[in-house]
């Protein structure tokens, strides 16, 4: 029976990524979002409303998927509209895919707030896991729509019988245009606008992300992982940290990605320097850079996501994650963080999203 895949949020950084992969390696891929983009070769796009299960039972009423990929989440002012909403997204595809009785296996995409906890408490005092962050930690004592998504995924396993795996990247870095939560290309802008307008390259987070340990998620290393789990016995039904296996240092790593771009590296100077102040006036720097060079996305807006990366980067601890889990069961992929922010910034340039 061959592998036909629901890829949920497929126009996003995960979603995007992992679709190209799905193809490339024979699987017949459907991805659904709001918006459908028709950029990544044999993609059969769907365009539905997650939130408007009758659009849903519409638009996947002729796909009978054997796994599902949710990679799809919604932000919102609360955390209790965070798990009303996000919940929903879930709960609607599971059920709207229900009678077909077609579903092997779903793979739900959540992220380290599992353990640092949500927006509204992120890596606050009171809630500080110990670290390295491993998956035997449990959930902590407060609401998380990351727990309502999974929680949607285990009851709607029961009901269809399908298994299941959760995945925890990092933060994830990968090309998408339009995403909340994108570190790489965020740093790409503000390294760009500040060699344009001759500012320094500054750090923006705080001490213990500067001076302590971290890792991240290529979006290939986490599309691979997603793949491996759908289709290894052993890693079914199980919940799994997803990070490229090597550790860091910002102090290290910051200087790296100035000196890709040519400008100056300021590093931590004893307090946070919230980049998404420091970038509050660059929508009209940004549109002249992108008349100049001819790129385009003249939108700051869609290409820079500061608010979430002032959130990893001023987290008082420092983070990284145990992947032993995933190395035990034969999940042995590996990307070096400087590359994968290289080839990254190659691919922006590739696609003239900059100079």
């Amino acid at each position: 029976m061959s592998n036909i895949a629901l890829v949920v949020g497929a126009s996003g950084i995960t979603g995007s990524n992992l679709a190209e992969k799905l193809i490339s390696k024979g699987w017949t891929t459907y991805g659904l979002s709001r918006n459908p983009k028709n950029d990544i070769p044999n993609l059969q796009p769907v365009a539905a409303d997650l939130l408007d299960l009758e659009n849903l039972k519409t638009a996947l009423a002729d796909i009978a998927p054997t796994h599902v990929f949710l990679t799809s989440w919604m932000r919102n002012d609360t955390e209790a509209e965070n798990i009303r909403v996000n919940s929903l997204m879930v709960r609607n595809v599971l059920e709207a895919l229900s009678p077909k009785k077609s579903v092997q296996h779903v793979a739900l995409v959540t992220g380290l707030k599992h353990y640092l906890g949500p927006f509204e408490a992120y890596a606050k005092e009171g809630f500080l896991p110990v670290t390295p962050l491993r998956e035997e930690q449990g959930r902590l004592e407060i609401e998380n729509f990351y727990y309502a998504q999974e929680d949607e995924v285990y009851a709607a396993a029961e009901r269809d019988q399908f298994t299941w795996s959760i995945h925890r990247p990092h933060t994830v870095i990968g090309k998408a245009v339009g995403n909340l939560m994108n570190m790489g290309t965020t740093l790409a802008v503000y390294a760009t606008i500040s060699k344009e307008t001759g500012r320094p390259f500054r750090w923006p987070g705080s001490a213990s992300q500067w001076n302590g340990i971290s890792d991240m998620t290529d979006a290939g290393i986490l599309s691979e992982h997603m793949i491996w789990a759908a289709t290894t016995e052993a890693a079914k039904n199980e919940a799994f940290n997803i990070v490229n296996g090597d550790v860091f240092r910002w102090s290290w790593l910051w200087e790296q990605l100035a000196n890709y771009f040519g400008v100056e590296a300021i590093g931590y100077e004893g307090s946070i320097q919230s980049l998404e102040k420091e970038m509050a006036n660059d929508a009209a720097v940004w549109k002249e850079i992108a008349a100049k060079y001819d790129l385009k996305e003249s939108d700051l807006s869609k290409l820079a996501s500061a608010w979430h990366t002032d959130l990893d980067l001023s987290r008082p601890i420092e983070v990284m994650t145990d992947m032993s889990k995933s190395r035990k069961l034969g999940f042995t992929a590996f990307q070096k963080t400087n590359d994968a922010f290289f080839e990254l910034f190659e691919k922006l340039r590739a696609d003239r999203l900059i100079p």
